[in-house]
């Protein structure tokens, strides 16, 4: 059955024809270290991975037999079983804020219980977020995400970026420019005694934090008596093993964590300071003070072993200085190819996540990212598929599968790819 064939009956069952992820049109049948195949037979350098996880490669045989040995045991318990408790007591080794871990299925439900958490533990009800910041699908988190240029508003107004969103909700959030220091601590100034929670990506989708911006809202946040909470669902053991707050020096109260912590399989967590963490715990908190969460998946065996396999992996030496090699030798091929061609461009981000933003002025938050040409973004990328290289529409995630072959041909379909933006 061809790949055509298939969309056709997804579309028949699944809302868009879809998951609501990438590609509605493409469909993977396999993956193995740093390739996929589509259902056509089409081969494909990915760098997708995933959409982050896969950071030792697509059926890595180590993270393979972990597996099987699990599912030869049991799949899931919904009770506590030894290898989540070793993946919490490894996570809490690694992660600077961690003392503590709460798991659940999603990163964006992670994100969502540490909102109520950060609610719970100050008694407040405002969260600040920063527009363009992707904190899962919850209503909060819905707020101010991906508004279009004719949705912009003034800060710090919200914007819905869903229906079904109740306008209650809006009016609990506080919307601040990604980068701006001054912007947030005036905010912070004049709703400061209302705010419970800060919650930040340490690097926005690709936006890399100025100097001082992390650490002002330390400050402001220790100032206040507010939960600063980092969203580490993308950054955590990608950045370092330590995730961004290590990389960053700036140590948060919480943070959340998913992607690699599961292997790639659905797993996520909170992790953070134990008086803080004390409320999933109604014995030390009280039936007020107590915040409910269970998951029928949360702490799966199964995931808790590909997660701490894929962790060993990454201590091992060697394991991040190459992974920033291959970042950074993929972000001066790009540079290279469109400069050579005077072609406005600007690389975004992290050796370890990156993209590439067709504009000329510098990109420090979501409206300069949004002033990028589109246009030439997409049809960019839309060469690079046809020259093997799968990517999404924002992001470049280089795994430590990539081999010096894999690189080489990327190297060639960038070369190809910025050709063909000026033919």
């Amino acid at each position: 059955m061809t790949q055509a064939d298939w969309a056709a009956r997804a579309h028949e069952v699944l809302p868009a024809g879809g998951f609501g992820n990438f590609d509605h049109s493409l469909l993977i049948c396999e993956g193995k270290g740093s390739r996929v195949w589509d259902e056509d037979g089409n081969e494909f350098i990915d760098y997708l991975i995933g959409s982050g996880p896969m950071l030792v490669g697509h059926g890595h045989p180590e993270v393979v037999d972990a597996v099987q040995g699990q599912v030869a045991k049991g799949m899931t318990f919904f009770a506590n079983n030894a290898a989540g408790v070793e993946l919490a007591e490894e996570i809490c080794r690694a992660v600077p804020c961690a003392e503590q871990v709460r798991y659940t299925a999603s990163g964006g439900e992670a994100d969502m219980y540490a909102i109520r958490l950060a609610r719970a533990f100050t008694g407040r009800t405002k969260i600040m977020k920063f527009e363009g910041g992707y904190h899962g699908m919850s209503a909060e988190a819905q707020m101010s995400l991906s508004p279009a240029s004719h949705q912009l508003v003034n800060f710090p107004n919200a914007v819905p970026d869903s229906a079904g969103i109740p306008s209650s909700v809006r009016d609990e959030m506080l919307v601040a420019p990604f980068n701006d220091i001054d912007f947030a601590r005036s905010l912070i100034a004049e709703h400061g005694q209302d705010i419970a929670g800060i919650i930040v990506e340490p690097l926005q989708r690709v936006v890399p934090p100025v100097p001082g911006f992390l650490e002002a809202l330390r400050e402001e946040a220790d100032k206040h008596g507010i939960v600063l909470i980092f969203d580490e669902i993308v950054t955590g053991f990608r950045f370092a093993y330590g995730g961004a707050q290590e990389l960053y020096g700036v140590t948060p109260d919480l943070c959340t964590l998913g992607k690699i912590i599961g292997g790639g399989f659905p797993l996520a967590a909170i992790a953070g300071k134990a008086d803080m963490m004390a409320h999933f715990d109604k014995g030390k908190v009280g039936e007020d003070g107590f915040l409910m969460q269970l998951g029928t998946l949360s702490g799966n065996p199964v995931a808790s072993v590909a997660g701490l396999k894929t962790m060993e992996i990454l201590r091992r030496p060697g394991s991040y200085e190459r992974l920033r090699e291959i970042g950074r030798t993929l972000q001066g091929a790009i540079a290279d190819s469109l400069s050579k061609r005077g072609i406005a461009h600007r690389i975004v981000g992290d050796p370890t996540l990156f993209d590439v933003v067709f504009t000329e002025a510098p990109v420090r938050n979501y409206r300069d990212w949004l002033g990028g040409d589109a246009a030439v973004n997409g049809r960019f990328n839309a060469v690079l598929r046809s020259k093997g290289i799968l990517k999404s529409p924002a992001k470049m995630y280089p795994c430590l599968a990539l081999t010096e072959d894999d690189i080489a041909q990327t190297i060639d379909a960038i070369d190809a790819a910025a050709a063909a933006m000026v033919t």
